[in-house]
C-alpha cells in the first residue's frame, strides 16, 4: 500500500492511498474549520453548517441527496470536532466519482434556504437537550471548559441554545467565507482508489477555487480549575483532566503508554483497583487526547454518592503509584495494545482515510506508519514513570464533578494531598 499525495494551485490538497484486495473507498473533504475556530458569537456555528450541508444545493434537494448515494449501496455522513470539520463517504469502487461529485455539490452549492434552516435549527436544539439530558456527556463539556477556560477551545461543539437560535443563513455563508477555502481542505481517500483519476476529479471540482488566507487560531492554554454540581441522579459522576502535549509533541506516545497503564483496559491499574478490587464503580478508564498545540489526559468514572470520595482519593493514589513502579511489563502491555489499535484500525479504509487527513493536517505529509511504530516501542519505562511523576506533581489539573457529589474533595485538596 502506497500513499501519495499532490496539491493543486490553490493550495487545495489531495492524498490517497490505495488498499489492494478491497472493492470499496472512503473517501471525504477534512476541513480546518471546527468549533475552535469560531468567535464566542459564532459558538455552534461550525456544527449547524455540517447539518445545513445535507438540506440542499442547487443541483440536488435534501432527498436527491441522501438517494444518491444510497441508490449505489453506499452511505455519506459528516461530523465536527474542535478543529475539523469532516464529509465523507463509503461507496463501491465504480462509485468513487458519484461520491465526490456529491461531497463537492453540498460544499461549494449549498442553498441555506430559510424554511430548512429552521428546520435544521430544531433539530440541533434538541440534540443539545438531549445531550443536556446526558450525564457523561456534559461533564466532559464541563471538563473541557475548566481545562481551556474563556478559549475557543473551552466552548462545547454544539453551542449553547440561545446562539443556535439566532444563527441565520448570513451567519453560515459569513463562516463559509471565512474558513471554507481551498488551502484548509484536504480530500483523503482509501481503499479502491485510483489517486490519478481522483487528482483530475479535484481538479475539474475544486481547482477553480479562488485561494483565500489560512485563519490562524488562539493558542491554546490550559487553565485547570474545578466546576461541581450538585443533582439528584443515580450516579456521581467524576471526570478529571491533566494537561499533556499537543499531537506535534513527541511526548505524546508516552502521554498515551501512560494513560494505557493507568485505565486503558481491564488490565489497568484503575480498572483492576477501583472496580476489581473495591467495586466501587462499573466503569473507569484513561485516555490521552491531543490538538494541534495542547493535549489532555483524561480520567471518568461514575459511582455512588457515598463512594464518590473514595474513588477520587484512590484515583490521585493510583496515579502517583505509576510514578513510583510502573513495570515494564505494563509497559510493554500498553504499548501492545496502541500498536494494536492502530493496525487493527486501518483494516477499515473509512478510519485509513481519516488518519491521512489527519496526519496531512498535522503535519504537511504522512509519516510512514513504521515511523510511528518505531516510536511507540521507543516508549520505555523510565520515560512513562517520569511522565508520572509530572502528571501528580507539575502538570495543571481540572476537574469536573456531577449528580451527588457533596462527598467529593475538592481538586485543591487532592493535590495538596499528594504534595504533602
Amino acid at each position: 500500500m502506497t500513499v501519495r499525495q499532490d496539491t493543486l494551485p490553490n493550495g487545495f490538497r489531495v492524498v490517497s492511498e490505495r488498499m489492494p484486495g478491497l472493492e470499496s473507498a472512503a473517501i471525504g473533504l477534512w476541513i480546518s474549520a471546527g468549533a475552535r475556530h469560531e468567535r464566542p458569537e459564532q459558538n455552534g456555528i461550525a456544527h449547524f453548517l455540517e447539518h445545513m450541508a445535507f438540506k440542499g444545493t442547487k443541483r440536488r434537494s435534501a432527498l436527491a441527496i441522501a438517494e444518491a448515494i444510497e441508490d449505489v449501496g453506499g452511505y455519506i455522513n459528516a461530523y465536527t470536532s474542535r478543529e475539523v470539520t469532516a464529509y465523507y463517504a463509503r461507496v463501491l469502487a465504480a462509485d468513487v466519482p458519484l461520491a465526490l461529485d456529491v461531497i463537492a455539490d453540498i460544499l461549494c452549492n449549498p442553498l441555506f434556504e430559510e424554511k430548512e434552516i429552521e428546520v435544521e435549527r430544531g433539530v440541533i436544539l434538541q440534540e443539545i437537550g438531549q445531550a443536556a439530558d446526558t450525564p457523561d456527556d456534559v461533564i466532559f463539556d464541563w471538563l473541557q471548559e475548566e481545562s481551556y477556560r474563556d478559549q475557543p477551545l473551552g466552548r462545547t461543539i454544539l453551542g449553547p441554545s440561545e446562539r443556535v437560535q439566532s444563527f441565520g443563513r448570513a451567519d453560515l455563508a459569513g463562516f463559509v467565507e471565512e474558513h471554507y477555502g481551498p488551502g484548509q481542505m484536504i480530500l483523503s481517500a482509501a481503499g479502491a482508489v485510483d489517486h490519478d483519476a481522483l487528482l483530475r476529479m479535484a481538479q475539474e471540482l475544486f481547482g477553480d477555487m479562488p485561494a483565500r488566507p489560512v485563519q490562524q487560531v488562539t493558542p491554546a492554554r490550559f487553565t485547570g480549575g474545578e466546576m461541581r454540581r450538585e443533582k439528584d441522579l443515580e450516579q456521581a459522576h467524576f471526570a478529571l483532566a491533566l494537561e499533556g502535549p499537543g499531537c506535534r509533541d513527541d511526548a505524546i506516545y508516552t502521554a498515551q503508554v501512560y494513560s494505557g497503564v493507568l485505565g486503558g483496559g481491564m488490565s489497568s491499574r484503575l480498572f483492576q483497583e477501583v472496580r476489581e478490587n473495591r467495586g466501587l464503580c462499573y466503569t473507569i478508564f484513561a485516555q490521552t487526547g491531543a490538538y494541534a498545540d495542547t493535549g489532555t489526559t483524561t480520567i471518568y468514572a461514575g459511582t455512588s454518592g457515598e463512594q464518590v470520595g473514595d474513588l477520587a482519593r484512590i484515583t490521585f493514589d493510583e496515579m502517583a503509584r505509576a510514578a513510583e513502579d510502573m513495570t515494564p511489563a505494563e509497559v510493554a502491555r500498553a504499548r501492545a495494545q496502541m500498536k494494536a489499535g492502530l493496525l487493527m484500525g486501518l483494516e477499515s479504509p473509512s478510519n485509513r482515510a481519516e488518519r491521512l487527513a489527519r496526519l496531512v493536517q498535522i503535519w504537511g505529509e504522512v509519516p510512514p506508519l513504521e515511523e510511528t511504530v518505531s516510536r511507540i516501542d521507543a516508549v520505555t519505562t523510565g520515560d512513562v514513570r517520569a511522565f508520572a511523576e509530572e502528571m501528580v506533581a507539575r502538570a495543571p489539573k481540572a476537574l469536573a464533578l456531577y449528580g451527588p457529589v457533596a462527598k467529593a474533595p475538592a481538586l485543591a485538596e487532592m493535590v495538596e494531598r499528594r504534595a504533602a
